[in-house]
């Protein structure tokens, strides 16, 4: 007998709860904001706000389905089931945080707080939830099949990003590397590190490089399954070369790094307490992954 579906409600802590945590009191907090010439009334009707969308989303599962919730903290120790609908509630973020953790199970992404979510990710209000869940759960639910890059390490470790993913120095030293494009030879390079992106991480900082060196590449779009990549800062010298800046990856192709740097890390979409370690003599490679999101309309 097949289980019912499960409401998966991914939330994160707010801000207020976050200063709650830190300084102890609403009075506390207060002083603390006020003397940095912001209001804690205004962080806390944000708080309420996002706690009504999450009651309001919670109270629309259907009552035969079962429903969990997990904190963005704790996702990298949940175990998501293949019967699960998963409800992000919360920023777009949010969804790329949560996307690493899924096998194909659908997504619908709620905005707890309309306009100061660009909403790319969290594209539906709390109201709309009682109709979409059951929407999301049935055959032929229409979903976007977002593109997710992948690293993998000769040593067995993967790392999958909805965005992008950052090959580089821990702090800001220089990362040391040989580059190998499958197709274009090596090149040892030294330089701030290697992002590889995908059409929806070109809104965000993948764009930022984009647009920051005038290139011509055309970047992917979210659902096509191509990687664009670029050389941070990359830095010539007599054994260090930068003919190999930039470049987009179709599916079946890669791009290598050999590290020849102490310790390099690998981390997705901004999260660096989730990293990859990479020292001397290591390879990681990216490349399109086989996983992708399913976000719903």
């Amino acid at each position: 007998m097949s289980l019912a579906p499960r409401a998966v409600l991914v939330h994160r802590r707010t801000e207020y709860e976050e200063l709650l945590a830190r300084h102890g009191t609403h009075g506390q907090a207060a002083f603390f904001l006020a003397a940095r010439g912001r209001s804690a009334d205004e962080v806390r009707e944000r708080h309420e706000r996002t706690r009504r969308a999450l009651a309001a989303v919670a109270g629309a599962v259907p009552l035969t389905w079962r429903q969990t919730r997990v904190e963005r903290a704790d996702l990298d120790r949940f175990l998501f089931g293949p019967e699960d609908v998963v409800v992000v509630v919360g920023q777009d973020g949010l969804v790329a945080n949560t996307a690493k953790y899924l096998a194909g199970q659908p997504v619908v992404g709620i905005d707890a707080d309309p306009g100061r979510n660009a909403g790319v990710l969290v594209r539906h209000r709390p109201a709309d939830a009682r109709r979409l869940l059951p929407y999301a759960a049935g055959p032929g639910a229409a979903s976007d099949e977002l593109t997710m890059v992948a690293a993998a390490t000769d040593d067995g470790q993967r790392l999958l990003a909805l965005n992008e993913i950052y090959v580089g120095p821990p702090g800001h030293q220089t990362a040391r590397y040989t580059l190998d494009t499958e197709g274009a030879g090596p090149e040892p390079q030294a330089s701030s590190g290697v992002l590889a992106g995908t059409g929806t991480g070109a809104t965000g900082w993948l764009r930022s490089l984009w647009q920051q060196r005038s290139s011509a590449l055309a970047l992917p779009s979210p659902t096509e399954p191509r990687l664009a990549w670029f050389v941070r800062e990359a830095w010539p010298s007599p054994t260090t070369g930068t003919s190999r800046v930039e470049g987009v990856l179709g599916a079946g192709q890669g791009l290598r790094l050999t590290v020849e740097s102490d310790r390099l890390v690998a981390f997705g979409d901004g999260v660096e307490s989730d990293t990859l370690d990479l020292t001397w003599g290591q390879t990681v490679h990216l490349t399109v992954a086989d996983t992708r999101l399913r976000l719903v309309g």
